[in-house]
């Protein structure tokens, strides 16, 4: 009998072992625009952000989980003809806050639901955080309407099959 237990406590030790670090859950953030999955809960924050020659509320959902942040913001612009270049310009300035002149590469992004718009991506980056350590980012901009969207991942090492989960999980639209 003790070796049972003791095969049971290995085995249930082993499971824990090998629990996800990510707990993914369905995010709905204010206005009903878009549902993401996270990795994690998401903490809101809010400021007010230059964007298209136009300053606009600029609301961040983010967490930490696995030694990566995640991350979607969002504003709304009022305006069709501002979205192409506010998608354009959070594209310039997540390379620019990572210090990369270009992205690495360029992935799918297929969002449900998303107005077509041919600034839409998303983009994979090698840079450095502000402190020097290097970093690889992700990040998809796309649109639904006159309201912009920017989801990212930040990781020394981001894994692949939790950034497609990610990315995957955006949907727009109610």
């Amino acid at each position: 009998m003790k070796t049972g237990r003791r095969a049971l406590s290995l085995l249930v030790s082993a499971f824990a072992a090998c629990a996800p670090a990510l707990d993914w859950r369905v995010l709905r953030p204010e206005g009903g625009e878009v549902t993401a999955l996270f990795p994690c809960k998401a903490e809101q924050h809010a400021r007010s952000l230059m964007l298209a020659e136009h300053s606009v509320r600029w609301v961040l959902y983010a967490c930490s989980a696995d030694g990566s942040t995640w991350a979607l913001a969002q504003a709304e612009l009022g305006d069709p003809a501002r979205v192409g270049p506010a998608l354009l310009e959070l594209r310039a300035a997540a390379l620019r806050n990572l210090g990369a002149l270009e992205p690495s590469r360029t992935l799918p992004l297929l969002v449900d639901g998303a107005t077509p718009n041919a600034h839409s991506a998303r983009l994979e980056m090698q840079g450095r955080t502000p402190d020097g350590r290097t970093v690889t980012g992700q990040m998809a901009v796309f649109a639904k309407g006159t309201r912009v969207f920017q989801a990212s991942a930040l990781g020394e090492k981001l894994s692949a099959q939790a950034t497609d989960t990610f990315f995957d999980g955006l949907r727009a639209g109610p």
